[in-house]
């Protein structure tokens, strides 16, 4: 298990993420975001904004995306 925070992915808190894999730290930072911004939250508005323009630009997601897995393999363990 390997842990990045909101932050660590683009977004505005230090809320630990953990996961097996990046692809599970993404995920679990989707959610947080969509619910955060849900309850009002507005620092992660641009956060939540940037997630979801990111599939619209395929070739700059896939930058972002590679960037992350390379920084979770980098992780320690625990």
């Amino acid at each position: 298990m390997k842990t990045m925070s909101c932050r660590d992915l683009g977004g505005a808190c230090d809320l630990p993420l953990a996961g097996e894999t990046a692809d599970e730290v993404i995920k679990a930072q989707d959610a947080h975001l969509k619910e955060i911004v849900a309850g009002g939250d507005t620092a992660h508005a641009s956060a939540l904004k940037e997630m979801k323009g990111r599939w619209k630009h395929p070739m700059a997601g896939m930058k972002w995306y590679k960037a992350v897995k390379r920084d979770f393999a980098a992780l320690p363990e625990g």
